[in-house]
């Protein structure tokens, strides 16, 4: 590149000593009054100038045709460098090299702009970078996912999903940390948004970093019920098994014929024994077995939990229709702990539609964008009022004569345990999502 740029400077300060001596001579020509040489070596200069400017012109042509195509991404522009005059040969190596650069350059910044939109896909948070005018200048996947949203490109589509959450979006400010709930198709999300900016080429942009801490919610709120539920079981059956063995001793023991006092006893026993099986059953909440998983076919699986659900229940009145897409369906769980799952939300969806006419219970098992498989499990039955949908995973809670409460908690610590999760969706139906990451 050196020895070009050498060479063409030399040509040129040699073109501009050549029409500054035609320039010369013909002012000598003119002092002699030698007009008819004076009229030839003003044409050579003329002939000189135009020359020059030819040559500029069109090499300005080319250096712009350059450009236009390097804007373009057309990266098959080539000067040629053969039988030309050598100054016109070296002006289109010069080029081709200087075009050859400028696309490698190109090429490579394209290269890093998809190796860091590639990262930002793989992270599990979600990354929005905003202008002070809400355009998107940058998203990640993951912010997709969290919004339910499939296109962004500014602000003011966020009031599709929740108008509340597009405000403290707009007006968020440098350091915040916010905390915003809202309801969409997979039930409710809690985000915990961070912000942070930074300035490009005089810009200021904003970087949002979203954070799904629903599951961060539920651990806590479970690993709470857990502790609480050990130290009740605990407590209760260090108080009742001896109560219950001490009425039993007494019940071998005496030998009176007052049966007022036996009767007694007798009923202390039996309520203590009810008693201990009534919290040995609250303890299977507490004892969940550490997953095994293995690679199962869904279809089979949800047949079989199908067979099994009308074997166990003759509700007439109920038909079971399945949707499984694709129909080799696979997931990566644990087939018994997850069966029990399956089970308790079909028991519960049968005796939800009890003895209406034209019960209906639907499965449908999907993979989504994400590549998460999808359970869902729905039921015609009467919807689950919002006052209670809230409280249906808390364990002891129950609306059900002689319910535990436990099997739903029981259901939730398992998807936990399973790498998943389990949802109610709000809707005029009763809807399960059973989600495996």
């Amino acid at each position: 590149m050196k020895t070009h740029i050498r060479l063409l400077t030399e040509r040129y300060w040699f073109r501009l000593g050549v029409s500054l001596c035609f320039a010369i001579t013909a002012a000598l020509f003119y002092s002699n009054r030698d007009f008819v040489w004076m009229i030839l070596s003003l044409c050579f200069l003329i002939f000189s100038i135009w020359w020059q400017l030819s040559l500029y012109r069109i090499h300005t042509k080319r250096v712009l045709f350059m450009i236009d195509a390097l804007e373009n991404n057309d990266n098959a522009i080539h000067f040629p460098e053969e039988n030309t005059t050598p100054e016109t040969r070296d002006i289109n190596r010069a080029l081709n090299r200087v075009g050859h650069i400028l696309y490698n350059v190109k090429s490579e910044t394209a290269q890093q702009e998809k190796y860091y939109e590639l990262i930002l896909d793989c992270i599990n948070t979600g990354v929005l970078v905003l202008n002070d005018n809400g355009a998107i200048y940058q998203k990640n996947n993951e912010a997709l996912r969290l919004l339910g949203l499939n296109v962004l490109t500014h602000i003011r589509q966020l009031s599709k999903v929740d108008v509340t959450l597009m405000q403290k979006v707009e007006f968020c400010r440098t350091g915040e940390k916010l905390q915003i709930t809202f309801n969409n198709e997979r039930g409710t999300v809690n985000l915990s948004i961070r912000v942070s900016d930074i300035t490009i080429r005089k810009e200021h942009l904003r970087i949002l970093a979203l954070s799904d801490i629903n599951s961060e919610l539920d651990e806590k709120e479970i690993d709470s019920w857990i502790r609480l539920t050990r130290v009740l079981t605990h407590e209760i059956m260090n108080s009742v098994t001896p109560i219950t063995s001490l009425s039993d001793t007494l019940l071998s023991l005496s030998d009176t014929h007052d049966e007022e006092i036996r009767n007694g006893l007798q009923t202390i026993s039996t309520t203590g024994k009810g008693l201990l099986a009534f919290v040995e059953s609250y303890r299977r909440f507490t004892r969940i077995p550490t997953p095994e998983p293995s690679l199962f076919y869904v279809k089979a699986f949800i047949d079989r939990m199908v067979e099994l659900a009308r074997h166990q229940n003759t509700c007439e009145n109920i038909t079971f229709h399945t949707n499984i897409s694709p129909a080799d369906l696979i997931v990566y769980a644990d087939e018994n702990l997850i069966s029990q799952v399956v089970i308790n939300l079909l028991k519960n969806a049968i005796q939800a539609i009890g003895t209406q006419a034209g019960g209906k219970i639907e499965i449908s098992a999907r993979c989504n964008d994400s590549e998460e498989v999808l359970i869902e499990i729905k039921n015609n039955g009467p919807a689950i009022p919002p006052e209670i949908a809230d409280h249906i995973f808390i364990p002891f809670f129950t609306t059900k004569e002689g319910g535990s409460g436990i099997g739903l908690s029981i259901s939730r610590q398992i998807m936990r345990l399973s790498g998943g999760s389990i949802t109610l969706l709000p809707g005029k139906e009763t809807k399960f999502v059973l989600k495996f990451k």
